[in-house]
């Protein structure tokens, strides 16, 4: 179950229910990152909600969730790939203290004026166009604000629960699909009949229990359709090369600049926070390869 998205129809064919239950992928994280109790649980909460959104992607690319906010927390960002690999970062104001009890509200949007953004980057092979939308940060939640862009920019009935804490970030999704001309001449649809039962799906719940057992809790007089699980990874693309072909970007005599201020430069990964770490000579050898570093000369 762990790391592992599942999808299931419901008989009608007008209702999909997905849920992803993430823990050694989530833990990922924060190995090169601590974030205060209550940044984590935002950031678990927009990581599963990225998962469950980017299953749907009809495209091969990325699907990337921005939550703009004027409080501590000025940037949640996550990115998930059609092929679920995610990776997620925050940005917080300098010199802030984060209070324990914190919500989605004080900590995203106390003054109202957060944004939410959605970005579809696909492949360049892909034929789909870049999409980028942007909405204000409607909500208590980052589940309500999701549903209120569902809704308003995707017009799709979207009903959202997500958890998240250190060890783990969960989430399930019920959404509404187009009806056919045959369904809309049934009295009740799934969509009709389930979207209350959801509703009274509660966060610590997710957190408690295994995602099969909350589906039977809350479905169990549903025939549902189960489809094939999907394995998530956590993955961030950083390597040392990639970090050296920038610090060539900056130029020789701007490295060595830093390098006679700090003895060495030290580069931390936006996303992961992964370190990478140049002294003199591996920045010589950024400029000359050939080079064993400034003052290298033949031993004897």
């Amino acid at each position: 179950m762990t790391n592992q998205l599942h999808k299931y129809l419901f008989s009608d064919r007008l209702t999909r229910l997905q849920t992803v239950f993430l823990e050694e992928a989530w833990q990922q994280a924060f190995e090169h990152r601590d974030y205060p109790e209550p940044v984590q649980t935002l950031l678990g909460e927009l990581t599963a909600a990225a998962v469950l959104l980017a299953a749907n992607l009809k495209m091969q690319g990325s699907l990337i969730l921005q939550a703009q906010g004027d409080g501590p927390v000025s940037l949640l960002v996550v990115e998930c790939t059609s092929t679920l690999e995610v990776r997620a970062t925050v940005s917080l104001k300098e010199g802030v203290t984060i209070d324990p009890q914190a919500d989605f509200k004080s900590l995203l949007n106390p003054k109202g004026e957060g944004r939410l953004v959605v970005i579809l980057e696909p492949r360049a092979q892909d034929s789909f166009k870049p999409y980028q939308g942007i909405v204000p940060l409607e909500g208590n939640s980052i589940a309500e604000a999701l549903q209120s862009y569902m809704q308003h920019s995707e017009q799709l009935d979207t009903q959202l629960c997500l958890a998240a804490n250190h060890e783990r970030a969960t989430g399930m999704l019920l959404q509404r699909l187009p009806a056919t001309e045959q369904a809309n001449t049934q009295e009740e649809d799934s969509w009709a009949r389930n979207q209350p039962l959801f509703a009274t799906l509660k966060p610590e719940e997710l957190l408690a229990n295994n995602n099969d057992t909350l589906i039977k809790r809350l479905f169990w007089q549903e025939d549902l359709l189960q489809l094939p699980a999907e394995a998530v990874r956590w993955h961030c693309p950083c390597t040392r090369e990639r970090v050296s072909n920038m610090l060539k970007m900056l130029g020789e005599a701007e490295i060595q600049d830093i390098l006679k201020e700090q003895g060495k430069i030290e580069v931390a990964c936006q996303f992961c926070g992964a370190p990478y770490t140049f002294d003199v000579v591996d920045c010589a050898q950024l400029f000359h390869p050939n080079s064993s570093g400034p003052t290298s000369q033949k031993l004897h």
